[in-house]
């Protein structure tokens, strides 16, 4: 006996398939992360994360135009300073990198695209820590708050759109959302890093932003092993006011997402980090995947366990080739 019920019969042509696809990748779902420098003069290349630059601010504007063009649903920028300190004093100076960078963006692009901000301080601080350091050397929640409170309406002012905080303090998407409604942003979105991970898939974007960090970030990240307190982080979050939420990494936290999005009454983001993007580049460089098919299928992927918004370093790039 022949089986009657026989699922290969879509799948005979591109148009059938097309037909009955139940995940797509459209270019509005996709957010690029991008490194602005302070004091280059060209673009320098990551040497671990292969194609992906900290910019100049000229060529900043360049990319946020280009995004822009492609149709992606965000840029979201980080700031890499050339100089450190203890309280990472550059996150909040009007004139430091990252603000200024935002400023241009949201000049070169208005409101054509959704203009992010990492908001977080361990690209400022001589030590590499999220927040600011107590008597003992252990990161102060408080303290820390109230950084991040300052940082996010320096943000705002710069032309922000969404302010991300990504630091896993507790109480932060409040702390925020208080301080922006108070400075007149009421405004500004907050997405929120409501399930990040304390992920050994960081390592290249620790040279992207020439982190200073000794040590690791393990009693406020979140322990791999743990997929439940992602869930009460989130609820937190949520309860706060967070108007998006992120799960990070993406690729090995699948089930953390799925489960999240669940959860969720608000759009649900996923970054795919910095050593999920140079696996894929070094095995494609290598000759062992298909490059092109690998991006699409790892955010077909991503998309199909239930994000909304993929942040990726391949946005831009993969917006070319899918359908608006």
């Amino acid at each position: 006996m022949y089986p009657t019920d026989r699922p290969r019969r879509l799948r005979t042509t591109p148009a059938l398939r097309r037909l009955v696809s139940e995940t797509d990748v459209r270019p509005r779902h996709l957010v690029l992360p991008v490194f602005v420098a302070e004091g280059l003069d060209a673009p320098k290349p990551i040497s671990s994360m292969p194609g992906v630059v900290q910019h100049t601010r000229e060529t900043l504007r360049k990319a946020a135009a280009e995004a822009a063009a492609a149709g992606l649903g965000g840029i979201m920028l980080f700031g890499v300073p050339a100089r450190h300190d203890a309280t990472g004093s550059g996150a909040v100076d009007p004139d430091g990198i990252l603000n200024v960078g935002l400023r241009e963006v949201r000049e070169e692009v208005g409101d054509a695209l959704p203009v992010m901000a990492d908001t977080c301080l361990d690209e400022f601080t001589d030590h590499g820590h999220c927040g600011v350091l107590a008597p003992d050397g252990t990161v102060d929640n408080d303290a820390t708050l109230e950084v991040y409170a300052e940082m996010a309406v320096a943000q705002a002012d710069a032309g922000a759109h969404v302010v991300a905080p990504s630091g896993m303090m507790d109480g932060q998407v409040g702390r925020i959302r208080s301080a922006l409604d108070a400075a007149g942003h009421t405004d500004t979105a907050i997405l929120a890093y409501s399930a990040k991970y304390a992920s050994a898939f960081y390592g290249p974007f620790r040279e992207a932003v020439d982190s200073q960090l000794t040590g690791d970030r393990r009693t406020y990240q979140q322990d791999p092993a743990n997929a439940r307190e992602a869930l009460r982080e989130t609820t937190l979050d949520l309860a706060e006011g967070a108007d998006m939420v992120m799960v990070k990494p993406a690729m090995a936290y699948l089930d953390v997402l799925r489960s999240v999005a669940e959860l969720s009454d608000v759009p649900v983001a996923a970054y795919q980090v910095s050593g999920e993007y140079a696996m894929i580049s070094a095995a494609a460089e290598r000759g062992w995947i298909d490059r092109d098919r690998t991006i699409l299928e790892s955010i077909t992927g991503i998309r199909r366990a239930g994000a909304d918004i993929v942040l990726t370093y391949w946005a831009t790039e993969l917006a070319t080739r899918l359908d608006r």
